[in-house]
């Protein structure tokens, strides 16, 4: 933290970013960061209150005018020098996601870092063209700065999902508030110490850690906050959704996911299905839209589930700092209680166990480590069928005919993600038009910064990434006769 906060007097996790300065909290409650491969303190972050969050709120609200005036060639200079200042201190970005979440280095170096400066890039590319304003008839259709936007971000990628929401609001002209995870603090400090190195007015980007029933309550329901934008669990989505009603503001969220990996009986098993678990097993199974439904055919279930298994097999768990571990530990101890109790939930249920299982691998019995696991013979009437798991746990589920296929993958209250592979293209794209979620991924295609992201159903509302991500942030106003 010292060799990246240079210009702070005092120590920033004692602090709040607030009108272009740390400063000392009013809060005094300590967040404690636990190193999950260790299950030890590592570091303490001060929690805000109200008191914080208002002059937050209040710095936000008397920047929000010049700000959303600014030329859009500002804007975009601005973008340009935090992409920079993100890639330049990835190393110790990279370092700082592994310790407080337990990312492996390898995937906080490969995936964390540059996937969050390329949310950064999507929206500098949208803004060269984006049409503030265009006619339509004698009548002007304007996009304008929404205003104050408090932004709530989850632990388990905390840079990625901060850049997310930091850079189209940022583009959009909004002044913000952000708070990130009490779980996963320290990156956010780090990323608002880019943002003030960056020359960020004062007041346009402001930051304070804390807990969700004090700072994220506290904006949801604060008048002086125009939008609420948050990614985080069902539970939370809806509690932040109650809070804002009464003020009215928007509401965005990116919530939970089950997405469903739909492999079609022409499909190359050998090269999708252990495609499929690194996808479901990418970030220990800590992302919301990680297909852990693997829907496959039943007459290349044994051939799959031998697949399967080898693939686990091979997966190397262990130290997250060693360059060749795939897989480490789960990010924190709730997090890790919850996965050992589903897995036992899919035993209890009459799941069939095909690797993996609870309790710890042998070897890292320290930590938060959970055993790379995968059931077979999963009804979508069992618990770890419908519900997220948010671990390593990925469940196959059998199917005779396309319609039961595509039945199976929509029996779900979420809507987030969704895999379809095939041989045949064209077959490929007509069960992908049929899967109802927020993404589809034919083929194993590459991840796309400017793709909308955001769920149907429980899974949220709105959409993220690129310009759908942009105009979140937008009012659109109507200025009839303007020709």
């Amino acid at each position: 933290m010292t060799t990246l906060i240079e210009d702070a007097v005092l120590d920033p996790c004692a602090c709040a970013y607030i009108d272009g300065r740390w400063q000392p909290q009013a809060g005094t409650e300590k967040l404690q960061v636990i190193n999950p491969a260790s299950g030890e303190l590592f570091a303490e972050a001060t929690a805000g209150d109200r008191r914080d969050l208002d002059n937050a709120v209040a710095a936000a609200r008397h920047a929000f005018p010049a700000f959303a005036a600014t030329p859009v060639k500002d804007r975009i200079a601005l973008l340009e020098r935090i992409h920079s200042l993100i890639l330049e201190r990835a190393e110790p970005l990279a370092q700082c996601l592994t310790l407080e979440m337990g990312a492996t280095i390898s995937h906080a170096r490969a995936a964390h870092v540059p996937l969050a400066a390329a949310h950064v890039q999507a929206v500098i590319d949208v803004l060269h063209d984006y049409p503030f304003l265009r006619m339509n008839g004698s009548t002007a259709v304007v996009r304008e700065a929404i205003g104050v936007v408090g932004l709530i971000t989850p632990w388990n990628w905390p840079l990625y999902q901060i850049t997310a929401k930091v850079a189209p609001a940022l583009g959009a002209g909004c002044t913000i508030v952000l708070k990130p995870s009490e779980l996963s603090p320290l990156s956010a400090l780090m990323f608002a110490q880019i943002l003030h190195d960056a020359g960020t007015p004062a007041g346009v980007f402001n930051l304070v850690n804390g807990t969700g029933p004090e700072i994220g309550a506290g904006m949801a329901e604060h008048p002086l906050i125009d939008m609420i934008s948050i990614t985080g669990s069902n539970r939370a989505g809806v509690q932040v959704a109650q809070a804002a009603a009464p003020t009215v503001k928007r509401v965005t969220q990116e919530l939970g996911g089950k997405s469903p990996n739909l492999m079609l009986p022409d499909a190359d098993f050998a090269r999708v299905v252990p495609l499929g678990i690194k996808a479901a097993f990418r970030n220990v199974g800590q992302s919301c839209s990680a297909p852990t439904r693997m829907i496959v055919p039943r007459s290349h279930l044994a051939e799959i589930e031998a697949i399967a298994k080898a693939t686990v097999d091979a997966l190397v768990v262990g130290d997250p700092l060693d360059p060749a571990t795939e897989m480490g530990p789960i990010a924190n101890a709730a997090q890790f209680a919850r996965v050992q109790a589903m897995i036992e939930c899919g035993l209890a249920e009459g799941a069939r166990l095909l690797c993996g299982g609870p309790g710890r691998p042998t070897g890292d019995e320290a930590g938060y480590f959970t055993k790379p696991t995968i059931f077979s013979d999963v009804r979508s009437d069992m618990t770890i069928a419908q519900e997220e798991i948010f671990g390593p746990v990925l469940c196959i589920l059998a199917y005779d005919d396309i319609d039961e296929a595509v039945a199976i993958a929509n029996d779900t209250r979420f809507g987030l993600g969704g895999h379809v592979q095939s041989g045949d293209p064209q077959a490929g794209r007509e069960v992908a038009l049929r899967i109802r979620t927020g993404q589809v991924h034919l083929n194993q295609p590459d991840w796309d910064a400017h793709a909308p992201f955001g769920g149907y159903r429980q899974s949220g509302n709105g959409r993220e990434y690129g310009v759908f991500g942009l105009e979140e942030y937008l009012e659109t106003k109507a200025i009839l006769g303007f020709a």
